[in-house]
């Protein structure tokens, strides 16, 4: 039986220790925390399908410096780390020409439109069907001029498969009547989901692989002794030492230091997100709700209405900057006029994420045992499950029929 070790906890290593598991392979996981506070976790439960188009479209690239200097904006940069985020935003930029932002468009594309080929059987073998809810997201825009400059990207992705309809502001408040007058324009994504709770999520499926036989070990990687042939050794910071056949790299932002170790270079940056969870929101919401010209979201999870977004760069070792999370409340009170309560949960986590916005999903361009899946942005949950496959099909030497060349992590090289 192929043994195959799993460095990381979060929504894509359970999703690649499932899928092995379904192979047959004797899966080990590996997690400096497994059931701890994760970026899996503070999500906005989004199963964002319609998301086929990269961050870096034609021109945004020249937003980014509005954006930062708007206190209530979408993004922003630590001083100190500006320098150092300097090699990722030219790749960005890069990223953002015409030809190349549409091979990122097409690669995204075949992606989230087998999402639910995947997702679905995992969340149904793990009895977790019933926290999938596939009723649509609500895109919402406040200006005639931000509606008009989306819609060649809404065309875009109707070309590629996405199904989208129109409506009018009387239409949106129609489907969500908590809206206030502010909404002028909407589009309806018939196949975007959420989950009630993305930690709900994880932890059953966490529980539900240990109860197959997947071992799940709380440690620490120090370093990686690998060969082209032979028994592979992962060595922890407390001495313990295992062996294993393959290994799958999927420890999120952390990735690349253990690329790194590998002597393989990867481009990840963490984008922290930051959210507030609302118990008592006096907002009652049919679907996730996107602020398209705002850049964030709003939810109506289980345990509370989760407003998420803020993008903010600056590595993982500076504290979290919890004054971004009190901004996206005083977004939502614009749109959503009856929220009674602006105080929640504050969290921040950490979105490893690609100046491509294509997730590495790739065997090592080194060393033939070793595997990536990580650098998923804002899509992890959303491309979780294909990608659990798609690693699976790579450690089988399945013909999975699929390209996998745009995800490669020979492309950071």
């Amino acid at each position: 039986m192929k043994k195959v070790t799993v460095v990381g906890a979060g929504i894509i290593g359970l999703s690649v220790a499932y899928y092995l598991y379904k192979e047959g392979a004797q899966v080990t996981i590996i997690d400096r925390d497994p059931a701890g506070d994760k970026t899996s976790f503070g999500n906005a439960g989004s199963i964002a399908v319609m998301e086929v188009n990269p961050a870096a479209v034609p021109g945004v690239f020249w937003k980014v410096p509005g954006w930062m200097l708007d206190p209530l904006g979408p993004l922003s940069v630590r001083p100190s780390y500006a320098l150092k985020l300097l090699p990722w935003l030219y790749r960005f930029y890069k990223a953002g020409k015409q030809k190349e932002s549409l091979r990122i468009h097409r690669a995204l594309s075949a992606l989230n439109l087998r999402v639910y080929d995947d997702l679905l059987p995992m969340l149904e073998e793990a009895r977790l069907t019933d926290k999938l809810h596939r009723n649509g997201a609500l895109i919402v825009y406040e200006s005639d001029a931000g509606f008009e400059a989306d819609k060649p990207t809404w065309e875009m992705r109707k070309k590629a498969g996405v199904e989208m309809q129109y409506l009018s502001a009387n239409e949106a408040r129609t489907l969500e009547p908590a809206l206030g007058e502010r909404v002028r324009h909407a589009v309806f994504a018939s196949q975007a989901a959420y989950v009630s709770d993305p930690k709900v999520i994880v932890d059953e499926l966490r529980q539900w692989l240990t109860q197959q036989g997947v071992k799940v070990i709380q440690g620490e990687v120090q370093n990686l002794h690998v060969a082209d042939h032979g028994v592979q050794q992962i060595k922890l910071t407390d001495g313990r030492v295992f062996s294993t056949d393959d290994v799958v790299i999927a420890a999120g932002v952390w990735s690349k230091s253990l690329a790194h170790l590998l002597g393989e270079k990867s481009c990840v940056e963490s984008e922290r997100g930051y959210n507030t969870t609302i118990q008592q929101s006096g907002i009652t919401l049919s679907r996730e709700v996107i602020f398209a010209e705002r850049k964030f979201v709003v939810t109506p999870l289980s345990c509370g209405l989760r407003i998420g977004g803020a993008a903010e760069f600056g590595g993982i070792e500076n504290k979290p900057n919890y004054k971004r999370s009190a901004v996206l409340t005083k977004l939502a009170k614009m749109y959503l006029p009856t929220l009674k309560n602006t105080e929640g949960i504050a969290w921040a986590g950490h979105r490893p994420s690609t100046p491509d916005s294509l997730p590495v999903i790739s065997r090592s361009g080194l060393h033939q045992h070793v595997f990536y899946a990580f650098g998923h942005g804002h899509l992890g949950l959303t491309q979780s499950a294909t990608t659990g496959r798609l690693i699976a099909d790579l450690v089988f030497e399945k013909n999975a029929n699929f390209d996998l060349s745009p995800y490669s992590i020979s492309r950071f090289s």
